[in-house]
């Protein structure tokens, strides 16, 4: 039996405004992606995320969408778009688009209409609350700061947004509401293409009874987080709608859903929407925001995560996204933090289950700092100083070490990263040891492994702190992967576990001929890929 794509793919996420800006406007777009082509082809990844493309008045840059079978102007035409689709598949890279189903933009012509009045055909397409102007109906607070409630004075009532005031929810116990929302899938999928990534598919349903979050947690933030949102997240007949999704999406060959999970309650969450007859997938978050930087941090949380999603379901795994801090800046400074970076790379790609990279990761991208007069993103305008928002994390791709980093020929939409003229891809691909060729090294390896891509996963006991051990077993390979987390050399006597190195795969050494014993060494953050016997 055929193995899904997805299971075995390197999936590459792009935010297109940062990208590459092909009309020199100073903001990314299609054409610029399209330029690009042969760069992720050459990196190897299997699919690209393309981050929302549709029109929009860029409230939420992109996630607070006005028309979901229309592509915004700033990043091109519908022909710009179907000239990427079929070069990207032209190339054998497929096409994943990100899809925004909790709420519109308030300039959606949907929701135009159903603020008019009580009594329009699309009056409860969205979740509107009688009460009193200045007392909103409960205690639901918005995700990027203040109230969940905005009074509309020609309604005399309130509607809901847990993002900002013009990005209203939808009401999806409208069945007008889900039919919209199947036929834009059905749209996008009879175009040719080959998945979607659905935001914060966790919050399409509210509490019908409108309970007030409770109000008292104890003291852990993350035990506060989870009650924080409790009746605007999770609710019982998410599961129906996630149902549908994908019994839509199964009547189209090799198509994948993905869904965001916003959420703390980690693995069990995260499974829970990737049950047999749900999405494909749903991130790994968790993963991205282990601390400390050490194996046991790792293997722990791998461990769980094998229990918990055995053969049922297939994981994921990210380090980082468009709304998160860039993880090579959470390692700390110097070579130490990207020789980190190179084991968590390694870990990335060859653990079970689907890996993503952000874009940027592969040529050592980190977190940009952003004075406040340049800060775009709202989360950053409205919880500064407390949060200084994502744009850190969103700044334009540097390609070289131009002015403005072969990105653009002008000034971009956000600054260009500090370091730029040292990390671009110009100079990554000069360079032999650099991120980038260690990157396309693993998916290229990766790629050829059938171990690695669809081979179940076995936890090695090394009884060493500083290492984490496992192997891959595929059907006629054997593959054992060994990462030192620790800033000292480590050895691993490998007859204690039966087995014999056959070959040295890949890895960070720049003597492979060390591994070719049954006791084999590695140094401070090594990463080795071995065959084993």
């Amino acid at each position: 039996m055929d193995k899904p794509w997805w299971k075995g793919a390197v999936i590459y996420q792009i935010y297109p405004r940062s990208f590459k800006d092909a009309n020199q406007d100073g903001i990314g777009d299609l054409k610029g992606i399209t330029e690009e082509l042969d760069y992720i082809q050459e990196l190897g990844v299997d699919a690209i995320w393309l981050s929302p493309i549709f029109k929009s008045p860029m409230k939420d840059f992109g996630y607070d969408i006005s028309d979901y079978l229309e592509i915004d102007p700033i990043f091109g035409t519908m022909a710009d778009f179907d000239r990427l689709l079929d070069a990207a598949h032209e190339r054998g890279i497929k096409v994943i688009l990100d899809q925004v189903y909790n709420h519109t933009s308030d300039r959606h012509p949907w929701f135009v209409e159903s603020r008019a009045s009580r009594d329009n055909p699309k009056a409860d397409w969205y979740i509107w609350v009688d009460g009193e102007k200045g007392q909103a109906p409960n205690n639901w607070l918005s995700y990027f700061g203040g109230g969940a409630w905005e009074w509309e004075e020609a309604r005399q009532q309130y509607y809901l947004h847990l993002f900002v005031k013009e990005q209203p929810d939808l009401n999806w116990r409208h069945p007008d509401v889900r039919k919209q929302v199947m036929d834009s899938i059905r749209f996008w999928l009879d175009k040719g293409v080959d998945g979607f990534r659905f935001d914060v598919v966790n919050l399409y349903y509210k509490d019908e009874r409108l309970r007030d979050n409770p109000t008292k947690y104890p003291d852990e933030p993350i035990a506060f987080n989870r009650h924080h949102h409790l009746y605007t997240r999770d609710r019982p007949e998410t599961e129906g709608a996630i149902e549908e999704i994908r019994e839509l999406m199964d009547r189209y060959k090799d198509r994948v859903s993905i869904g965001e999970v916003a959420t703390e309650l980690g693995q069990a969450q995260y499974f829970a929407y990737t049950r047999p007859n749900r999405l494909n997938l749903a991130f790994n978050f968790d993963f991205k925001e282990l601390r400390p930087f050490a194996a046991k941090t790792y293997v722990e949380h791998i461990k769980l995560n094998e229990a918990v999603f055995r053969d049922f379901a297939w994981p994921s795994y990210v380090l980082g996204n468009h709304d998160s801090k860039r993880f090579l800046s959470k390692l700390g400074e110097g070579e130490d933090a990207v020789r980190k970076a190179k084991v968590l790379a390694a870990l990335l790609l060859t653990l079970r289950g689907t890996p993503f990279v952000y874009y940027g990761e592969e040529i050592g991208m980190r977190e940009a700092v952003i004075p406040y007069e340049k800060i775009v993103d709202p989360q950053g305008k409205n919880l500064w100083p407390n949060n200084v928002g994502r744009d850190g994390c969103r700044t334009p791709m540097p390609w070289n070490a131009s002015p403005h980093a072969g990105f653009s020929q002008t000034e971009p939409w956000l600054p260009i990263g500090e370091d730029a003229r040292e990390v671009n891809v110009e100079r990554q691909k000069a360079e032999p040891g650099s991120m980038f060729h260690y990157y396309k090294q693993l998916i290229r390896i990766r790629k050829e492994s059938e171990a690695l891509r669809f081979g179940r996963l076995e936890l090695l006991d090394t009884k060493d702190p500083a290492l984490m051990g496992f192997f891959r077993i595929g059907e006629s390979e054997r593959v054992l992967v060994l990462l030192n987390f620790e800033d000292r050399k480590v050895v691993l006597n490998l007859k204690g576990f039966g087995v014999e190195v056959r070959r040295y795969i890949g890895g960070t050494t720049s003597r492979p001929e060390r591994f070719n014993a049954a006791s084999t060494s590695l140094e401070p953050y090594e990463a080795a890929i071995l065959e084993v016997s």
